[in-house]
């Protein structure tokens, strides 16, 4: 089974900048997407042989996930909760036979982490809905987290200690998830692997020089592990500030 995740940073835009191209050549058995950036009605994607689930936010041009898979899943939930939660268009929870999967936008903290300890609370909320996912069965988790977890995760790391997405308490959340039974699938296969970033700023020429950071992933339940086939990064995918991430895996 092949799973995509990508933060497109606006459907609409990254559709003319080749989204379906790429879906279509992929043929990913699920395909994860953040922040959509609309609302219902506003676009239609002719994929054929795929259901689709939105979780749209209610403020307009902000957030929202989808996810587009073959597989017509047990059950969907949305959110996990929160009334804020639910109005920002955050989660998708899919219940397959033999898996969870769990498609998320974390909350960026902002550049003045003003929005720092709502991220924190939020850290919280996702880490219980999986843990009680876990107990039932298995899970995967991807998205854009928002976090790079280690120093090896981004460019410059000394120059960004403090700043939003390496701060010490969104990396110690990460190791708080990790440590309750999940794996960083990409560390797990490509442990010391450096230069490996999804994610780069607009500035002049700063994707040209590969000056970026990790921050899209796929966690899996520990137990998941031995069933990975492959990760990847495709970084030479463009359409979007983010590059899709990919998890191959024996869970069909």
């Amino acid at each position: 089974m092949k799973l995509i995740s990508w933060n497109v940073n606006g459907l609409r835009a990254c559709v003319k900048k080749g989204f379906l191209e790429y879906f279509n050549e992929v043929g990913a058995d699920i395909f994860c997407v953040q922040e959509t950036k609309l609302q219902e009605g506003q676009i239609s994607l002719d994929l054929p042989g795929y259901h689709q689930y939105w979780n749209y936010a209610v403020k307009k041009g902000y957030s929202g996930t989808a996810v587009f898979t073959k597989a017509e899943p047990l059950s969907v939930r949305y959110g996990v909760g929160s009334d804020e939660t639910e109005e920002e268009g955050r989660i998708i929870t899919l219940e397959y036979e033999n898996f969870f999967l769990v498609n998320v936008y974390t909350p960026n903290s902002q550049r003045d982490l003003a929005r720092l300890a709502y991220r924190l609370e939020w850290e919280d909320r996702i880490l219980l809905h999986l843990q009680e996912l876990d107990k039932v069965k298995p899970l995967i988790l991807c998205g854009d987290l928002n976090v790079a977890h280690q120093e090896i995760d981004l460019k410059n790391p000394k120059s960004n200690v403090g700043n939003s997405g390496f701060t010490k308490e969104e990396r110690g959340k990460m190791t708080t998830l990790l440590e309750a039974g999940f794996v960083d699938s990409y560390r797990y296969v490509y442990p010391d692997k450096e230069g490996a970033y999804s994610w780069w700023s607009y500035m002049n020429k700063v994707r040209e020089r590969n000056i970026g950071w990790r921050i899209d992933y796929f966690i899996i339940s520990n137990r998941l592990c031995e069933l990975v086939q492959n990760v990847d990064i495709h970084s030479q995918v463009m359409g979007s500030d983010h590059c899709p991430v990919v998890l191959e895996a024996d869970i069909g």
